[in-house]
């Protein structure tokens, strides 16, 4: 039997499931869910983030869902500390937790920890943003081969200008390259970590994709992401749902192609995060239908022990 709290991390990729499944296991288990999705953090953002439903979040308690406004800067760093407060508290009386989601960083905060990055200035973030906006993505991409040479050969997704901005902005308030400042330390828990992935079959995931953001569509994205456009220099806008409706609304695309986009670059999303769990070998991998393979794993790891109640 574990005599230390054990956390139950639920990751896969978007679309596949991860809600359901966690939801299943904290049932079972009376435990609470940390959610690790860095856009359902946002209050505002409810349909393109696919918020859990208000049935959802008053039958198992959770954290971080619809916490913080868009307005709000957050980042990986705090969100670990916010998170092993809220673990500290919750394995004072329970044994297990689940954390749910599929932000990759988020969950690395919370399982690895996050190397002590110094919190950036507005003055700082506000010059790199401008930056981009006046001059693109490849002139960014420049600043940072340039500033960190190894950060933009090996590390980053130079595809990702919040990722460049942000090395940008460490670079320039350290005056040292950001890659000098990751040191990937392993930060050490008082609680035990079980990861669980949770995948499908590459065409069923995307279909899954597909038929979501339709719904999405069909629940008012459209009109959401209308109401956020006065706000689209935001990074917590930067994402995936609302960037490619902004361009509808600028007239540069039709709405069918904004769609498409939306779809496409969910696929693409899901695709990276796939590629990122498989780094980690620490994770065994189930198919969303398949929960009693889950409590067989379980089971073998003794977590029933840890709640009054079995899994099944």
């Amino acid at each position: 039997m574990h005599t230390r709290p054990v956390l139950i991390v639920v990751l896969g990729p978007t679309g596949v499931g991860k809600t359901d499944i966690a939801l299943w296991l904290a049932k079972r288990l009376e435990a609470e869910i940390i959610s690790a999705d860095s856009r359902q953090l946002f209050k505002e953002l409810k349909i393109g983030t696919s918020m859990p439903s208000q049935e959802q979040l008053m039958a198992v308690k959770h954290h971080f869902i619809g916490s913080h406004s868009i307005f709000d800067n957050y980042s990986a760093g705090q969100y670990e500390i916010d998170a092993i407060k809220i673990l500290t508290k919750i394995f004072e009386n329970q044994k297990v937790a689940l954390l749910v989601g599929g932000s990759m960083l988020y969950i690395d905060a919370v399982c690895k920890g996050i190397d002590n990055i110094p919190n950036v200035d507005e003055k700082t973030r506000k010059y790199w943003n401008e930056i981009y906006r006046e001059k693109g993505l490849e002139y960014i991409q420049n600043c940072l081969k340039e500033l960190d040479p190894k950060h933009f050969n090996e590390q980053v997704d130079i595809k990702n200008p919040k990722r460049i901005i942000h090395a940008l902005e460490i670079c320039t308030i350290t005056g040292r390259p950001f890659s000098e400042i990751r040191t990937g330390e392993i930060a050490q828990r008082n609680f035990d970590i079980i990861k669980i992935g949770i995948n499908l079959p590459r065409q069923i995931l995307y279909n899954n994709i597909n038929v979501r953001v339709d719904k999405m569509i069909a629940d008012g994205l459209v009109e959401e992401a209308q109401t956020f456009y006065p706000y689209k220099e935001l990074n917590t806008l930067n994402t995936v749902g609302y960037k490619e409706l902004f361009e509808y609304f600028e007239g540069k695309i039709s709405l069918e192609l904004a769609i498409e986009h939306i779809k496409r670059d969910t696929r693409h999303y899901a695709k990276k995060q796939l590629s990122w769990f498989r780094r980690d070998e620490q994770i065994t991998w189930f198919l969303p239908d398949k929960k009693n393979n889950i409590v067989d794993f379980l089971q073998k790891k003794v977590i029933f022990n840890c709640s009054s109640h079995s899994v099944k």
